[in-house]
């Protein structure tokens, strides 16, 4: 795959996004701003807004209120700047059932040698001639896929693009994601799988109820709502007065034969080092590390404790 120019300047930017249906809020004041060459996730339950968001950056849908900016064009007003520069798989991405892989892929190539590329690059040269609705759910994705990046465009919106994929199909789709690193594209991903988000994105944005509740990497986020982090290890009949010691430890407590420490990440390395000086330093440690769905949840239930 070749790399597609740099340039600089956000790629995206929402300024106080929103947008009513009737009397529903469904995007409430969203400002955003998505940075050129990252993969940059938008997640969060049904409803929470992010798909209205997505579709207010292609131009599909028209702000009530803000403004967004696509590669510093208004996606509505722009229309003819942004062609052929974004590229898009919507949650509802379709292709008559009869039309074959190699027909769908001349039919929006800029060329015939770009078709060809295309075809090669995304290992579909053994379905070219398989009509649409023969495809696995996996290969339909691939194809899809294929057509968002098809022209080589600067910005591409991926909406729940795994959603009804077995497990193996979704890890197949992830690993083509991966593989377009190299490219340089903003690819801006909406998502309610946290596994998905934490996989991909570089940042993550988390909307509930149609406003933004919080925006970082996927470790920024677990290390800031994911809880503590907890080492359990064999204890014997040690007592607990050295662990209660461990500088970074919240709590240190008995589990039956075992002791658990818990805290942020630097207790992993300070209990070991602890074990180290009690001559205990054959110990096994066991690790539970908090993850990005367990910061969502945490994330999300604070906020509707509010």
């Amino acid at each position: 795959m070749t790399p597609i120019p740099t340039h600089s300047g956000p790629a995206v930017t929402f300024d106080g996004l929103t947008k009513h249906y009737g009397d529903t809020t469904v995007v409430d004041d969203l400002c955003l701003e998505i940075q050129r060459g990252e993969i940059f996730g938008i997640l969060g339950t049904n409803g929470a807004g992010k798909t209205t968001a997505v579709e207010c950056a292609q131009g599909l849908r028209r702000p009530d209120a803000g403004s967004v900016s696509v590669l510093g064009h208004d996606p509505l007003a722009d229309r003819a700047a942004l062609a052929g520069r974004v590229g898009s798989q919507l949650q509802d991405s379709h292709l008559p059932e009869r039309m074959r892989v190699g027909e769908a892929v001349r039919l929006f190539a800029d060329s015939n040698a770009r078709a060809d590329e295309c075809m090669a690059e995304w290992d579909l040269e053994q379905l070219e001639r398989r009509p649409f609705g023969a495809l696995s759910g996996g290969q339909r994705q691939r194809l899809l896929l294929a057509l968002a990046f098809l022209n080589r465009p600067d910005v591409v919106f991926l909406d729940e693009l795994t959603q009804g994929l077995d497990p193996d199909a979704r890890r197949s789709v992830w690993d083509l994601i991966e593989q377009t690193r190299s490219l340089g594209t903003t690819i801006v991903l909406v998502t309610h799988f946290t596994e998905e988000a934490e996989r991909l994105c570089d940042r993550i944005a988390v909307m509930a109820a149609g406003r933004l509740q919080a925006q970082g990497s996927p470790t920024e986020l677990v290390d800031r709502y994911g809880g503590e982090i907890r080492v359990r290890f064999s204890g014997g009949s040690t007592e607990l007065d050295w662990a209660r010691c461990i500088p970074s430890a919240t709590v240190a407590t008995r589990c039956g034969t075992d002791i658990e420490v818990r805290g942020p990440s630097a207790v992993i390395a300070q209990t070991g080092h602890a074990l180290v000086e009690h001559n205990t330093a054959s110990t096994p440690l066991r690790v539970q590390q908090p993850d990005l769905e367990q910061a969502l949840f945490h994330l999300l239930s604070e906020e509707d404790a509010r």
